[in-house]
């Protein structure tokens, strides 16, 4: 049982920041609205197929998640996850009403995803949390093919949106990680929970390059090329979750990072930014 990183060992007023961040970000995407889904959207049956699954994976309630963030005893954590759900629920929401503005259904599950999700359920908030950040880069990986490939106004706008949402939530787990891992007695343990971490992400990412492979070929993106993409992800990351960089993870001042504040963010945010 995974029960080392349930300790308030975080700085708190970190997460409170990140938690008044998400609230803006809510807001901001009140006052923006919705996309026009009026406007019908057209793509070729692989990548609809594609789409279907992926907005199976961004539905749920986020129940065991909060969960274990609540059992962590840090307030403002708990509160910036709940934001964080609302964020991915917001995802689904977009990708079911993009798959009806294309006419076509939204499914009910996947065996892919129901596998992922008993995965993250394992062990404690740690485990949860690193095969969550597995997602977020894959992710990162694949709506921006979505957003530059689709050729579609309705669809690169749903995936643009999506988009910025996922390389937020790098930094965010990068942070509460860096507490979590940390807690680990030794830096050769830690440097092999990464370890394991990058061959569980290489994995996912070759696993969902060969699933969807019709669609990235749709799409311009080579499967080579997808899992290389996202590899390139994982050394920021290590280093910002290890605190090998140095770097303080905070929420990012805008939903792109200016190439000339790139040097004031983290690691793994700034190796975001130049992949989206």
């Amino acid at each position: 049982m995974d029960t080392s990183d349930t300790s308030d060992t975080s700085d708190t007023s970190a997460f409170g920041e990140w938690t008044r961040h998400f609230e803006a970000e809510a807001e901001r995407r009140r006052a923006t609205g919705d996309p026009g889904w009026g406007r019908g959207a057209r793509l070729p049956r692989a990548v609809w197929r594609s789409l279907q699954r992926f907005q199976v994976g961004e539905d749920g309630d986020g129940a065991n998640l909060i969960g274990k963030a609540d059992g962590a005893g840090d307030a403002d954590y708990s509160a910036a996850v709940r934001l964080f759900v609302e964020e991915e629920r917001n995802h689904a929401r977009m990708l079911a009403l993009l798959l009806g503005a294309g006419g076509m259904p939204a499914i009910a599950s996947c065996w892919s995803d129901r596998v992922f999700v008993r995965l993250r359920r394992l062990l404690g908030l740690r485990m949860e949390l690193l095969v969550l950040m597995v997602a977020e880069l894959v992710a990162v990986r694949y709506y921006r093919a979505v957003r530059d490939g689709a050729g579609d106004p309705l669809v690169s706008e749903v995936a643009g949106r999506i988009l910025a949402d996922e390389r937020r939530h790098i930094p965010f787990h990068c942070r509460r990680l860096r507490d979590s891992v940390g807690e680990l007695p030794g830096r050769p343990l830690r440097a092999l929970v990464m370890s394991g971490w990058r061959g569980l992400l290489l994995g996912a990412a070759a696993f969902v390059a060969l699933d969807h492979g019709r669609a990235l070929r749709r799409l311009g993106v080579r499967r080579g090329r997808f899992v290389a993409d996202v590899m390139r992800l994982a050394g920021p990351v290590t280093g910002d979750v290890l605190g090998t960089t140095g770097a303080s993870l905070r929420p990012p001042a805008e939903d792109r990072v200016p190439a000339e504040n790139a040097g004031n963010t983290g690691n793994a945010e700034r190796a975001v930014a130049a992949a989206a």
